[in-house]
C-alpha cells in the first residue's frame, strides 16, 4: 500500500520526481522527524536538501529556471513530504502559494524579479490574510494601505498566523485600500513586502514578534506580523493595479487547498503504515492483533478512506491543471481529506493502544498534526457552504 502505486497517467518525469521525493523522506525527514519535533527546531538541513531536489521551484515556469511542473505532481510531491513530517510540507506551501500568484497575477517585472530566486529557494515567499480578530470573514479585515502625496503607500495594522512568517523573505499580505470603495471586495490590494529573514524589526515598520507556540505544526514558524507605518512603493502592488488582492488571494486559496488536502493524505497514509506494521508486530490473546476481526475492519477502514482522499486530492489538481475553477473540487478535497486524516489517525491511534500515547512513538506526533488539517485553508464548515452553494446553483428548481 503505497502512494507510487497509484501513477496511472503520470509521466515518466513525473514518476521519477515522486521516486526521488519518496526516498528523500524515507532517508532524511522520518529518521529525524521526530526529533525535531518534540525540539520544536526549525528543520534546515532538510530545507537546503528540498532546494537541492528543486522542490522550491517545482511549479515555477521553465523560462524562470523552475521545473515547469504541474499542480498535480506538486501535491503527490507534498503528499510524500507529509508523510515523512507535515511540518516540512508547511515550509514549502505559502512559498508555492505565492509563487503561484505571481505566476497567474504579477507583471512581468514582478515575475523577472522574484520567480527565478525563488525557484532556487533563494527567496522565500509567505502568505498573509488572516488578522487577529477575524478567521474566515476575509471581507473584515482592517490592515490597510494609504496612499500618499508621493504616489506610494504605507500600511498599518496587525497580520496573523503567517507560516514562514520569520523564514521568509517576501510575504504576499493583503490590505485594505481606498480604490474600489463601493465593493468590499474590491477594496482590498494584494502587497509583495520584502523583508529580512528573522524576528524583530525586519523591515522598516514592519515588526514579526516571533514563533507562536502551538500544539503541533512545530519546526516551522508561524508568526504575527506588525505593520506601523511600513512604507511600500506602488509597484509592490501585485499585478500593478489596486483592488484586485481579494481575487487573487482566492485564487492563491484554492491551489492551497488542493495542497492542504495532498498534506492530509500525506498523514493518513503514515498513520496508517504505522498502523499496519503494529497490528502485526503486537499479540494478544496467542495471536497478533491484526488477526483480530475487530482490528482487521479497522484497516480495511484505514486503507478505504486513504485511497478515497487521494483520489479527490487528485482530481481536485487535475481540475486545475485544465485551466478550470476548481473551488469546489479543492473544497470537497480538503473536507474529505482533513476528516479522513483524523479518522484514520485516530484508528491508528487506538490501535497501538497505551503506547500510542507515548512520545516515544510517531502517531502521538501524528494525532497532534492531524488537528490542524481541520482548520488550514479553511475549516470544513467553509468549504461545505463553498460546496453547498455550488450544489444549489446546479441543481436550481425551475417553474
Amino acid at each position: 500500500m503505497g502512494r507510487l502505486c497509484q501513477t496511472d497517467g503520470l509521466t515518466e518525469d513525473q514518476t521519477e520526481i515522486l521516486k526521488a521525493v519518496r526516498q528523500f523522506v524515507d532517508e532524511k525527514i522520518i529518521p529525524v522527524a521526530t526529533e525535531l519535533e518534540h525540539a520544536d527546531e526549525y528543520p534546515q538541513e532538510i530545507v537546503d536538501g528540498l532546494k537541492e531536489l528543486g522542490i522550491f521551484g517545482l511549479m515555477i515556469p521553465e523560462e524562470y529556471d523552475g521545473l515547469g511542473e504541474s499542480l498535480l505532481t506538486y501535491a503527490l510531491c507534498v503528499e510524500e513530504i507529509a508523510r515523512g513530517w507535515m511540518s516540512v510540507s508547511g515550509v514549502i506551501n505559502t512559498h508555492f502559494i505565492v509563487a503561484y500568484m505571481l505566476m497567474q497575477h504579477g507583471t512581468e517585472e514582478q515575475k523577472q524579479k522574484y520567480l527565478p530566486r525563488m525557484a532556487t529557494g533563494e527567496v522565500r515567499g509567505a502568505f498573509s490574510m488572516s488578522e487577529p480578530a477575524l478567521g474566515s470573514d476575509v471581507a473584515a479585515i482592517s490592515t490597510k494601505a494609504t496612499l500618499g502625496d508621493d504616489g506610494n503607500y504605507t500600511i498599518n495594522g496587525q497580520k496573523m498566523w503567517l507560516t514562514n512568517g520569520g523564514s521568509s523573505t517576501l510575504i504576499a499580505v493583503l490590505v485594505k485600500t481606498d480604490e474600489g470603495a463601493d465593493s468590499v471586495y474590491k477594496n482590498m490590494t494584494t502587497f509583495l513586502v520584502e523583508k529580512e529573514p528573522g524576528f524583530g524589526e525586519t523591515a522598516p515598520g514592519l515588526t514579526i514578534p516571533g514563533k507562536i507556540d502551538k500544539m503541533g505544526y512545530k519546526g516551522v514558524d508561524t508568526t504575527e506580523a506588525i505593520f506601523e507605518n511600513h512604507p511600500i512603493a506602488a509597484e509592490q502592488i501585485l499585478g500593478g493595479e489596486p483592488g484586485k488582492g481579494f481575487y487573487q488571494m482566492m485564487d492563491g486559496v484554492e491551489v492551497g487547498r488542493v495542497n492542504v488536502a495532498a498534506r492530509a493524505c500525506g498523514i493518513a497514509n503514515r498513520a496508517f503504515e504505522l498502523g499496519v506494521a503494529y497490528s502485526q508486530q503486537r499479540e494478544t490473546f496467542g495471536k497478533k492483533i491484526a488477526e483480530h476481526q475487530a482490528i482487521l475492519f479497522r484497516l480495511a477502514e484505514m486503507a478505504t478512506k486513504v485511497e478515497t482522499a487521494h483520489t479527490m486530492m487528485v482530481r481536485a489538481a487535475r481540475t486545475k491543471d485544465k485551466g478550470e475553477r476548481n473551488d469546489v473540487e479543492a473544497g470537497m478535497a480538503k473536507m474529505l481529506a482533513s476528516e479522513y486524516c483524523n479518522e484514520v489517525v485516530e484508528a491508528s491511534f487506538r490501535i497501538h493502544g497505551g503506547y500510542g500515547y507515548s512520545k516515544e512513538y510517531e502517531i502521538e506526533r501524528l494525532y497532534r498534526e492531524a488537528a490542524f488539517m481541520l482548520i488550514g485553508e479553511g475549516t470544513s464548515d467553509i468549504q461545505k457552504m463553498i460546496i453547498g452553494r455550488s450544489v444549489l446553483k446546479d441543481y436550481k428548481l425551475k417553474g
